[in-house]
């Protein structure tokens, strides 16, 4: 065999192990009673990167690999303990066991074990919010952990269908249930939004199937799919009977659904360490009517930017768009203050470095001659533009006299510092300075100079 032929080999065989291994992270391979293989697709939140997540702020800053003197070695048990375990979840869902619900735990006890331990810790920022929005439309608390086979509990992630979020919304259902989405903001990354908003949408599929394992699965592919494979399984309406005819990833959905309950369960007798969880200080909310940029927040106030940024993932520019309409920005308890004391001084931190839309612009026209008809027209024209413009620089002129020596305004009831600044295109440093005031406070009816 001659040396291309080799060559031409082995790259086959590396694209091969390379299919192979892409496989192994995106499918799961399944025996069917009949003793056909199957092949299932695994969701979104069952190929993040754990260094990804581990990357997150809150990751950072407040999850800590724990010691827990485990053997990192998954234990073996025979099919009657996880089917003793599964029932004494305490539930009203179904979670019965068999062949494709034992994989999809052995996932996780295996080849995701440090996954599974981010996602014990980060529960602790992510499960109250899910547990409250469940709660509130009296929702099985067990579907806490349709986020862990959604996103791992990443507010970052996004699908390559663009599916995004905790929940992991498509565009039109997010905007179906309210959840805004432009390309300023998208609240489908806002954890308390979306969980709200899952909790309703699930209460509504809940109410066209009354089978959790069918709302489930509709939450994953969409009703229309699940009433189509109902209709080819003749009208069955059990997940287990239709399962042959739903997409590849749907019939890996509940199945995950069933393991994700089971490892966040049990992990202490898989030898899963859980990440030790040092909770962030207690938040607060400000409603904001302008257009404030994170960068004039974090300069003014000397907040990290990305905790700004975890505190608010659903503002995708780092912009707080105010002006639109009256928007949330959630901060630290300890620097709610620190905002509203210095609120002017944010708004005016280089807004035009920031902030770069203009609000007007000037049009430059360039003067196109036109062919005159005859002589006297083309004069006369010219008399009328230099007559227009004599009139428009004498007004020019005379208004600059009349601003040479200052302007006062009175201020009206209401009115605020960055207010008549940006009315009169001056800064708030300057007015304080034209009037010996120092802090924010005016009172209406004092006058004050802007210029």
């Amino acid at each position: 065999m001659n040396r291309k032929a080799i060559f031409i080999i082995t790259a086959l065989m590396l694209c091969a192990g390379f299919a192979q291994a892409q496989n192994d992270e995106d499918e799961i391979e399944v025996i069917t009673d009949e003793g056909a293989l199957d092949v299932i697709d695994v969701p979104v939140g069952m190929m993040l990167e754990v260094d990804s997540l581990l990357n997150l702020y809150n990751a950072r800053n407040y999850l800590q690999e724990e010691n827990c003197n485990y053997r990192d070695v998954n234990p073996e048990f025979p099919r009657e303990t996880y089917i003793e375990r599964l029932q004494r979840i305490p539930s009203i869902m179904e979670m019965p066991y068999n062949e494709v619900v034992r994989k999809f735990i052995d996932r996780y006890a295996v080849k995701l074990r440090r996954s599974v331990g981010y996602m014990l810790g980060a529960s602790n920022f992510y499960m109250p919010i899910f547990e409250q929005a469940l709660e509130t439309y009296n929702l099985p608390l067990e579907l806490k952990y349709l986020p862990v086979i959604e996103s791992a509990l990443s507010p970052k992630a996004t699908s390559r269908v663009g599916a995004a979020g905790l929940w992991q919304f498509m565009l039109a259902t997010g905007k179906q249930y309210g959840l805004e989405v432009t390309s300023l903001v998208d609240e489908r990354r806002d954890p308390i939004k979306s969980s709200d908003a899952a909790a309703r949408y699930l209460r509504d599929l809940f109410r066209i199937y009354h089978d959790w394992s069918l709302v489930i699965a509709a939450y994953n592919c969409g009703p229309e799919n699940i009433n189509k494979a109902i209709h080819r399984a003749g009208g069955e309406k059990d997940y287990w009977a239709i399962y042959k005819y739903l997409p590849r990833e749907t019939q890996g959905y509940v199945p995950a659904f069933i393991a994700a309950n089971y490892i966040m369960t049990y992990y202490c007798d898989h030898n899963i360490c859980p990440m030790r969880t040092t909770l962030p200080a207690k938040t607060d909310t400000l409603m904001i009517d302008r257009d404030v940029h994170f960068r004039q927040i974090a300069a003014v106030t000397g907040i990290d930017i990305e905790e700004l940024r975890t505190l608010n993932p659903q503002y995708r520019r780092d912009i707080v768009n105010g002006n639109s309409k009256v928007s949330v920005l959630r901060l630290p308890q300890n620097y709610i203050n620190a905002f509203i004391d210095n609120e002017d001084s944010i708004y005016n931190y280089e807004p035009e470095r920031w902030l770069t839309k203009r609000a007007e612009v000037e049009v430059t026209q360039n003067e196109v001659a036109a062919a005159p008809t005859n002589n006297r027209s083309s004069h006369s024209r010219k008399q009328a533009v230099s007559g227009k413009r004599g009139k428009h620089d004498r007004h020019a002129r005379s208004g600059r006299g009349r601003n040479r020596g200052g302007q006062s305004v009175t201020v009206k009831q209401g009115q605020t510092l960055s207010e008549l600044a940006r009315k009169h295109h001056t800064t708030v440093d300057k007015i304080r300075k034209l009037n010996g005031i120092k802090g924010n406070n005016i009172r209406a009816g004092k006058k004050l100079k802007v210029k």
